[in-house]
């Protein structure tokens, strides 16, 4: 479950990026940052896709230790970020524990 992406190259849906700042309050730099900092990777449950591409869930620190939930997918070996927010209660719990099974 532990990955890092090194080196990472990052594909942004330029309504995406704007998306994640109105709705969100997250910028896209933010979210880069969590690719960088030993995030938690986790497959999104495969029966609730509706999409024809593989999602995946990122549970990260910020460089200035903000809690971010990410889901993106990976598309011609780049990054392509769906979504990104803070962390809710659920998720910091999920990744709090996690965090200390893997020893991260």
């Amino acid at each position: 479950m532990k990955q890092t992406f090194y080196p990472a190259e990052f594909e942004w849906d330029e309504k995406n990026k704007d998306k994640n700042w109105e709705k969100h309050k997250v910028k896209y730099t933010e979210t880069e940052d969590v690719f960088f900092n030993s995030p938690i990777i986790a497959d999104v449950d495969k029966s609730k896709i509706l999409y024809n591409e593989e999602r995946k869930i990122a549970y990260g620190l910020t460089n200035d230790n903000r809690l971010l939930f990410v889901i993106f997918t990976i598309r011609n070996k780049k990054i392509r970020v769906i979504s990104s927010r803070d962390m809710s209660k659920k998720d910091r719990r999920f990744y709090e524990e996690t965090k200390k099974v893997i020893k991260i």
